[in-house]
Formats: structure tokens, sequence, C-alpha cells
């Protein structure tokens, strides 16, 4: 019986970043970021078809460039750091046409929804040191209040503050490793 070789892909932080999106008051949108994560990619294939893949990231390095709300959402408000300090995702990729589908369980405080998160493959390629890197842009949306994340405040003229649809935007670069 023939034994595959599983090729193991870690995040290389320095080249990736993790971004979302919510609207605030209706009208505008605030972007924040992550600072902190990491994971990795286990595949069995030359492609990434079925890649298994794990991720987390540190709530605490939540950075939306004002300090107040970073705090108001790392408070019991939002994320409850001190109770729940990472999100995590379980999961595979799937082979979609040219491209991928990311599917599998996003945690969140302490509860998991399966996620299903569109993925543009940027290609692999070998960068000037002799090491091997891929690339990935990752889309999706998620509705926050799924997750518990139901705190909001209505305005005087009857409009939310923080609107409930949160846009995923993940660049990711993946080192052979």
């Amino acid at each position: 019986m023939e034994t595959l070789t599983k090729t193991q892909w870690k995040i290389d932080p320095t080249h990736s970043e993790v971004q979302f999106k919510v609207k605030h008051l209706v009208i505008s949108t605030v972007t924040g970021t992550f600072k902190s994560f990491e994971g990795h990619l286990e595949t069995e294939q030359e492609d990434f078809d079925n890649a298994e893949v794990s991720f987390s990231l540190d709530v605490n390095s939540i950075d939306t460039n004002v300090k107040d709300r970073d705090n108001h959402l790392k408070s019991d408000d939002f994320f409850s750091v001190e109770n729940y300090p990472n999100i995590t995702f379980e999961g595979r990729l799937q082979k979609n046409g040219n491209d991928y589908k990311l599917v599998g369980p996003l945690t969140i405080k302490d509860v998991s929804k399966e996620l299903e998160l569109d993925v543009e493959y940027g290609g692999t390629m070998e960068d000037g040191y002799g090491n091997t890197k891929a690339g990935f842009e990752i889309k999706g949306k998620i509705n926050r209040k799924d997750f518990g994340l139901t705190w909001n405040m209505v305005t005087e003229a009857g409009g939310v503050v923080v609107g409930d649809e949160v846009k995923l935007d993940l660049n990711i670069q993946l080192a052979l490793s």
C-alpha cells in the first residue's frame, strides 16, 4: 500500500494580514485588524484540495486605530478576552475551479458555527532565499450575533451603532515548513 507524504505549511505572519470590516451607524465602515495569529496547513496532494487547516488568532491583538474602541471590543460586551483569548478555525480547503472554499467551524467565545469562505489562490513561488511560499486571499461574511457578540446601542434617530454583518478579509502567505 502506497503511503502519501504529508506536506506541512505554516503561516508567514510578516507577509499575512487578518482584517475585518463592520458598519458603524449604518453610514460608514470601521476596519480592524488582528496583529497576532498563527496557523498551519497540511496536504497530501500536489495542490491544496482537501488540505487540513488550523488557525488561531489572539483577540487581545485587535486594532481598530482607536484605543478606547479596542478596549471596548476586548470587554465582556463583545469578545470577553479574559475568558476567551483566542478565535479558532479548524477546517479544510476544497477545490472550487482554479480556487478553493475554506470550510469548517469558526469558534468565537464558546460558540462554534460552520463557515464557508471564498479562497483565491495566488500561486506558489520560491522566494529569493530558496523558501517555497503560497499565497491566498480569503473573503467572507459572518453575522456577529451568531457568535454571541450581541451588544449594540440605538441612536436617538433609531439607528444602530454596530452592524450585524462582519466582512472578513485575510491575505495569507504560507511557507513550506
